[in-house]
């Protein structure tokens, strides 16, 4: 997943930079697909294919330009749409962007080549790393004219993200967790990805720092004997949970040889929300505080509350 290039574009002086640009001047992103678009003024009817858009879009006050959203979002009041949809539905609702990320870009090229055929602006976006995300944040700003409060988005979190660093940055021992990403085939989150940043920003040591992801993913197979080597000094097994992996305790309990697992031996095995580690969105401080609460308890009280999503 490339890093997300902002710039603006200076008509006349032509110097490029970040930050609020007057109306005579052009804004200019280059998506993930690699495609640049320039855009005169900001969008105003936006249909999001992606929870994590429609998310960050509403965490940021867009959702008057919101005209729809993907069929697994939370934002009810919006009309649905999917990338199994044909082009007559998007032509219909008359967008004038549609957000989509590498996935569905792939997947049904068929689809976007025909909206954008039909002059509708597509636009592709999912960062990889949390330096990625931020920048993410403000394209999104960018494209829906919100610039202003993107970055505010940016500036609580980093703010947020600092607190919850000097909480966990003297604990004297520090516990050692392996996180599950998906059950098949023993899968767990790369370095450098959003959900062991969370992890590590929680106080917690990723026993599996070693993991190679696969290509375009930040999910690496691990595979069972090289977790088992390691289960002596596993303090906490952690288990990301939702559409992505469905797994249950009983079957992590059961599963043959996790009795090696010192965390699976003494009942620590404890499940996050998929939506808190693995999208792109101000919830993963959430995320970050969940884990820290299962880890160091007497830390993470429910006083220590932060940046919210746009829902709380």
């Amino acid at each position: 997943m490339g890093r997300i290039f902002l710039s603006i574009l200076c008509v006349c002086a032509g110097f490029m930079g970040l930050f609020m640009a007057p109306a005579a001047d052009a804004a200019r992103i280059t998506d993930a697909a690699g495609q640049v678009v320039t855009f005169d003024k900001p969008f105003t009817r936006i249909i999001s294919l992606y929870s994590a858009h429609t998310d960050n879009l509403l965490a940021m006050g867009a959702a008057d330009v919101l005209i729809g959203a993907s069929k697994s979002d939370g934002a009810a009041e919006l009309p649905r749409f999917s990338y199994h949809d044909g082009t007559e539905r998007f032509l219909a609702a008359r967008p004038d962007l549609v957000l989509i990320r590498p996935m569905i870009e792939r997947g049904y090229g068929r689809l976007v080549s025909s909206l954008k055929a039909r002059g509708i602006t597509v636009v592709s976006l999912q960062p990889g790393t949390v330096d990625e995300m931020m920048d993410y944040w403000v394209a999104l700003g960018l494209l829906s004219g919100h610039e202003a409060q993107a970055r505010s988005l940016v500036s609580a979190f980093e703010t947020e993200t600092r607190r919850i660093h000097e909480v966990t940055r003297t604990v004297p021992e520090k516990r050692r967790v392996f996180f599950e990403a998906m059950h098949g085939k023993l899968r767990t989150f790369s370095k450098g990805s959003m959900a062991a940043w969370a992890l590590e920003l929680a106080g917690g040591v990723n026993v599996a720092e070693d993991a190679v992801p696969s290509k375009g993913s930040n999910i690496a197979i691990y595979g069972k004997e090289r977790l088992l080597a390691k289960g002596p000094m596993i303090d906490v097994y952690l288990v990301q949970q939702g559409r992505m992996n469905r797994v249950t305790r009983e079957e992590i309990e059961k599963e043959p040889g996790f009795s090696l697992i010192r965390a699976v031996r003494k009942g620590e095995i404890h499940f996050v929300d998929e939506a808190l580690v693995s999208r792109p969105t101000p919830a993963l401080l959430e995320g970050a505080r969940r884990i820290g609460a299962i880890l160091y308890p007497t830390l993470f009280e429910p006083s220590i509350q932060g940046l919210a999503t746009h829902g709380q």
